[in-house]
């Protein structure tokens, strides 16, 4: 695997949460990172998946009558 050098800032929140996962792992915080982010990309949202996945989700909703409808 090759790796590309990257400076990014953390929150002191986020970087003690990384040294806590790090440290329990076995793990640098770069490869905490590299994970983390390997996992987000993978999980990008898809308009089209994520409407099949929706699809049908209240299958109990009331939808009112077109009758309604003010037309003109």
């Amino acid at each position: 695997m090759s790796a590309t050098r990257t400076q990014v800032y953390l929150t002191e929140e986020q970087r003690t949460r990384i040294d806590r996962v790090a440290a329990a792992g076995g793990l640098t915080m770069a490869e905490v990172i590299r994970r983390a982010l390997d996992a987000y990309l993978d999980h990008e949202a898809d308009p089209a998946s994520a409407l099949a996945a929706t699809f049908g989700a209240a299958p109990d909703a009331e939808v009112p009558s077109r009758d309604s409808w003010r037309r003109g």
